[in-house]
């Protein structure tokens, strides 16, 4: 359930067009397929959305938030 709510979340950063979060989670959601989801990639993944929530989190927007569900998901595995 967790994990589903996690896969939706990063897709949608995936597909927002924003270079910080949607390359890092296009990566993480390939590599998530292969069922082998690297430390280094998750790490990744998890800065680029640090960074999006200090850059964004607070503007107002639909993905406020998603970045902290998804730090907190994915600090959670």
């Amino acid at each position: 359930m967790r994990q589903e709510e996690l896969i939706k979340i990063i897709t949608k950063f995936a597909e927002c067009g924003w270079d910080l979060i949607d390359a890092p989670s296009k990566e993480w959601l390939e590599v998530n397929r292969n069922e082998e989801v690297s430390e280094a990639v998750t790490a990744q993944l998890i800065a680029a959305v640090e960074k999006a929530d200090q850059e964004c989190g607070s503007c107002g927007c639909e993905f406020d938030p998603l970045y902290k569900r998804a730090l907190a998901l994915l600090s959670a595995t």
